[in-house]
């Protein structure tokens, strides 16, 4: 405790640390990267936000969409289950607000 004017004062000093947020937004390289039916991605937000994460084969047609909606700021992880498609590359893009990051892929079978 301390003396704030003629009262003594009781407390606790111990601050509450502030959660692991990240101070940029980004987004990770899948692992493991060639992969065989499943995938990982990891991404970071330093602010909440809607988010997609799209994954397109290389003719740029979109074949699956992993996320879509309402995500808190944080670090995020999401599983790609591929075993239903076929040899090759393909790129995942992540999308908030203005910004779009994409990075390639590639699912060996």
């Amino acid at each position: 405790g301390e003396w704030v004017g003629n009262d003594w004062r009781n407390y606790d000093k111990e601050i509450e640390p502030l959660a692991d947020i990240p101070t940029s937004f980004g987004i990770s390289q899948n692992y493991p990267n060639p992969f065989n039916a499943a995938t990982t991605i990891n991404y970071q937000l330093p602010s909440g936000g809607n988010v997609t994460l799209e994954i397109y084969n290389l003719m740029g047609q979109k074949v699956a969409t992993l996320i879509n909606g309402q995500m808190d700021a944080g670090y995020h992880s999401v599983n790609w289950d591929a075993s239903q498609y076929s040899s090759g590359v393909y790129f995942y893009k992540l999308a908030i607000a203005d910004r779009v990051f994409t990075k390639r892929m590639t699912l060996l079978k």
